[in-house]
């Protein structure tokens, strides 16, 4: 399987802007610039892509691992925080908060500690990668 985005930039890296595009069109000459990445303008940035990317990537992981135990979950919450510092990706500390009928604690920590190690985004990330799991009633 391959997967396709465009990135377009005009101008400088401080007065410029950009537009991406996936190949979905899910992203359709999306707008991202500096202010968008560094404060707080309108658009997306990298970093933001790649915390939505790792969050989809662990939740839809997870649910292979319960599946594969005999448990469906109801829902899986996963935010995932990046940080980036001196011009690299350090951290990605994703919180979740799940709700999987009939499972014990012990089951799920071992799905998510499964998840957290080997989903493709936590395997690509040459970064911290920690989570935060919370098992609803």
């Amino acid at each position: 399987m391959k997967r396709q985005a465009t990135a377009v930039w005009n101008g400088s890296g401080k007065e410029g802007k950009g537009h991406l595009t996936t190949q979905s069109t899910t992203l359709n000459k999306t707008q991202y610039s500096y202010s968008s990445r560094f404060e707080q303008g309108v658009g997306t940035n990298p970093e933001e892509l790649v915390a939505a990317a790792h969050a989809g990537c662990f939740a839809m992981k997870l649910s292979f691992i319960l599946g594969e135990a005999g448990f469906t979950p109801d829902t899986l919450n996963a935010t995932a925080h990046v940080n980036l510092e001196n011009g690299s990706i350090i951290e990605s500390h994703i919180v979740l908060l799940a709700k999987v009928p009939g499972i014990s604690k012990d089951v799920f920590d071992a799905s998510v500690k499964n998840a957290e190690l080997n989903c493709p985004i936590s395997k690509t990330l040459n970064s911290k990668i920690s989570v935060e799991a919370t098992l609803e009633n």
